[in-house]
């Protein structure tokens, strides 16, 4: 997929890397941070967290009216540092883990696919990381 943009979104969560990871891929907690909108949800979520694992989350408006899987095969897990992945559609994703003064920065780059615009994909999978941060800050 050579001449694809990148988009790289970030976000630094008050809490411990190993609580952080944890959360990143534990598929009962996917299910509960994985969406952009209030008005999505993530019901199902399998990780088989390894080189060469697959990963599914299934994405779904809450009213029924549109739905996706998104999965891919990994190929790099380096324990509370980085997670890269492909997705089925060929493109790439990296997410690095960094600790810093008990907390931690969570930064994802992926390639932009060519359906939705640069920002779109970047508001969406910034939300997404939000949510995210949003539930390990909260989760006991």
């Amino acid at each position: 997929m050579i001449g694809r943009e990148k988009i790289t979104v970030k976000t630094t969560i008050a809490a411990p890397i190993a609580k952080v990871w944890n959360a990143f891929t534990n598929p009962i907690d996917i299910i509960n941070w994985n969406t952009a909108d209030a008005s999505w949800h993530c019901p199902k979520s399998e990780n088989d967290l390894r080189v060469g694992g697959r990963f599914l989350s299934r994405m779904e408006a809450k009213d029924g009216s549109f739905g996706f899987d998104f999965e891919g095969n990994y190929n790099i897990i380096n324990l509370h540092k980085e997670i890269t992945y492909t997705m089925d559609d060929g493109r790439v994703a990296k997410t690095l883990f960094n600790e810093v003064d008990n907390k931690t920065e969570v930064e994802t780059t992926f390639d932009a696919e060519e359906e939705n615009t640069l920002d779109l994909q970047r508001n969406g999978w910034q939300a997404i990381l939000n949510n995210f941060a949003n539930y390990v800050t909260n989760k006991k």
